[in-house]
Formats: structure tokens, C-alpha cells, sequence
């Protein structure tokens, strides 16, 4: 058994054996996604070679993340040269749920652990003496998976340009103290207090318009397109249209965070070529999101059935939220990986 397939199929049973079954409360509800027909595969296209040389493209969204056409690259510190590859990789997880230590891309297990209010968005710090703690805004609680889905499936074998981990799970916010305090966030992300002015957030309709139309823009980090503002960096959406809004803008959140903290690193570029390396502010035209729960996303709109960060929910929120046993989401995240596929080494 491939180790990556072992690793998810371990940690789905120690959490299924550790924990009470979820049918007394219904508090928790999910299943586990197919990763080969509930996944758009599309998604992954473009794959271009020998520079901005389509192989395959389905009219899927792409932008030039590579300052050089050169047909040939060249590493350095691996002593490699070969032909410049770009695709777009299904590398992690993310679900968003209205309940902690819930986990619906794991079957909808929970575990027990006795949380408290504020574990549900309450913030005691603000409430008088005697007073009631009450939710500011709309707040849901984020898990994130390592889970490199073409390496798990053996779909390019010993291709050195794949992630090669196994399955994991790298964050669940229950157990950070800065996914409740907005204070706590800012000292990760000091750079976005300029930009929660009423002029700074007029500007994310513009960002809007370009991801629905195409790519969100770079240039406008703290924006997440149509679906709010992507700080705080904390569990709070002050704009709730729906879950499927709310979960995009999360998983958004969920990245720049990783970002932030230097856990996450970019994969594209000149830079991007023969390693990865740190980028604090992230690029968000670097990812594409698919839907996994509770509808799979696979049914095609525009010849597409996954979306760049920012894009308008309008059409993808179809059907992809019911009462309680379909609030949450969860989506299969693809990163742009620009490589030099090595075909002499020294």
C-alpha cells in the first residue's frame, strides 16, 4: 500500500476509534471525498513544456508566472539541466465547519474535548460583568491536510517536480489561540492594518470583477475578489452570503496565514524552478479551488469546475449547501507549480 494512501487511512481510524459516535448529537456530519471521480482533474490543466508551450490546456485559467521563455532551464545547486514545466498540482485540503474538532472530510467524526463558548466564536473579553457572551459575526473553524494527490495516486511516477509527503494534517484552528482574538492575528500580519479603511476595501470590487472574469489581482493582497476581506486573519467573516462564500474566503485566509508565517512556500516563478522558497505576502493567483463536500464539484460551468481565489460564488454556490447535514464545505486546493524538469544531471 502506497504510504501516502496508509498515512490517511491510520489517522482516519485512530480518530474514528477515539471518538464518540457523532448520531446522539448530530453535530457533526461529512464523508470521506472520492479522490479520483469527485475531483475536478481539470483543474490541473494548463500543462505546458519547453516554457509557455501548452501540452494541454482544456481552456482551463493560467497567467505568465515565469519572466523567461527559454526552452531550457538550468539549477545550480542540484547541478540539473532540463526543459521548463508548469501545471497546477492538487496539494492540500482545506474544510470549514460550523463545529470544532469536527473533521467532515474524515466522514464527519468529532471528537469530545469539552470546548467552551469562545471555541464557537464568543468573545468573553468584551462582555460587561455578569453579561452573556455573543458571537460578533459569522465564525467557522478551518482544517487543513497535507495531501498530494497526484503523488498519493502514483499519477506521474519519480517525477521530482511532484510534493512528495504523505497525507497529513498540518492545522486545525480549535487548538490556535490566534484563529479568536484579532489582536493576536495582527501581530502575524502587521502589514494589513492600513488597508481596513473603507478606501482600501472599495478597492476589492475591481478585484472582484477580475477574479469572476479571470485571475484576481496581485497587487490587491488584502482582498479575496467577491468574497470579503482577507484579514484578519481570524475565523470571523463579518459578510455571511452563504457557506460556500464563507468557505472560500476561509480557505483564502487559511493560506495567506501559512504564508505568513513562512509554513507555507511559493512554488512558482524563476524562483519556483528548482526549489521552493518563502513569500510572505502570497501570491493568490498561485491557487485554484475545487469543491469536495458536500457536493463535489465536477459538473463543468463555462467548460471549468473549479475557480481562482476571489471568483463570485453566484453559480458554484448551486446546491452546495443544505440544512444540517450539508453546511459544511471542504475543497481540493491546486497550487501552480512552475519546474525544471531535469533531463541531465551531473
Amino acid at each position: 500500500m502506497n504510504r501516502s494512501v496508509l498515512g490517511w487511512f491510520v489517522f482516519s481510524v485512530m480518530l474514528i476509534l477515539g471518538s464518540p459516535s457523532n448520531a446522539a448529537d448530530g453535530s457533526c456530519y461529512g464523508k470521506f471525498p472520492d479522490l479520483i471521480g469527485g475531483v475536478c482533474w481539470s483543474c490541473a490543466f494548463p500543462i505546458k513544456i519547453f516554457g509557455n508551450t501548452a501540452l494541454v490546456s482544456d481552456s482551463q485559467e493560467d497567467y505568465d508566472s515565469r519572466e523567461s521563455s527559454s526552452p531550457i532551464c538550468y539549477c545550480e545547486g542540484a547541478t540539473k539541466v532540463g526543459i521548463p514545466v508548469s501545471f497546477w498540482e492538487p496539494a492540500r485540503m482545506v474544510e470549514v465547519t460550523r463545529t470544532p474538532y469536527c473533521f467532515p472530510l474524515l466522514g464527519g467524526v468529532k471528537i469530545s474535548t469539552g470546548v467552551n463558548e469562545e471555541s464557537y466564536g464568543a468573545v468573553t473579553s468584551d462582555v460587561p460583568a455578569g453579561g452573556i457572551p455573543m458571537a460578533k459575526s459569522s465564525f467557522r473553524h478551518v482544517n487543513y491536510y497535507i495531501n498530494p494527490l497526484m503523488y498519493v495516486l502514483d499519477v506521474l511516477l519519480d517525477n521530482s517536480c511532484l510534493e512528495q509527503k504523505g497525507f497529513d494534517m498540518a492545522y486545525m484552528s480549535p487548538i490556535d489561540p490566534t484563529h479568536n482574538d484579532e489582536e493576536l492575528a495582527g501581530i502575524m500580519a502587521p502589514y494589513a492594518f492600513p488597508f481596513g479603511g473603507a478606501l482600501a476595501q472599495g478597492a476589492c470590487a475591481a478585484d472582484c470583477i477580475a477574479a469572476t472574469t479571470g485571475i484576481s489581482r496581485p497587487e490587491l493582497f488584502w482582498c479575496s475578489g467577491c468574497n470579503g476581506s482577507v484579514y484578519p486573519l481570524t475565523g470571523f467573516a463579518n459578510a455571511h452570503i452563504g457557506m460556500e462564500q464563507v468557505g472560500r474566503l476561509h480557505t483564502h485566509r487559511i493560506l495567506a496565514k501559512f504564508h505568513a508565517a513562512g509554513t507555507q512556500w511559493a512554488t512558482t516563478g524563476e524562483q519556483g524552478m528548482c526549489s521552493y522558497y518563502p513569500q510572505i505576502i502570497m501570491d493568490k493567483r498561485a491557487y485554484k479551488v475545487t469543491r469536495l463536500y458536500y457536493k463535489p464539484q465536477t459538473q463543468k460551468v463555462n467548460g471549468r469546475c473549479c475557480d481562482p481565489v476571489g471568483r463570485s460564488t453566484i453559480l458554484s454556490a448551486v446546491g452546495a449547501e443544505v440544512p444540517m447535514v450539508g453546511e459544511d464545505v471542504g475543497y481540493m486546493i491546486f497550487r501552480k507549480r512552475d519546474c525544471c524538469q531535469g533531463a541531465v544531471g551531473f
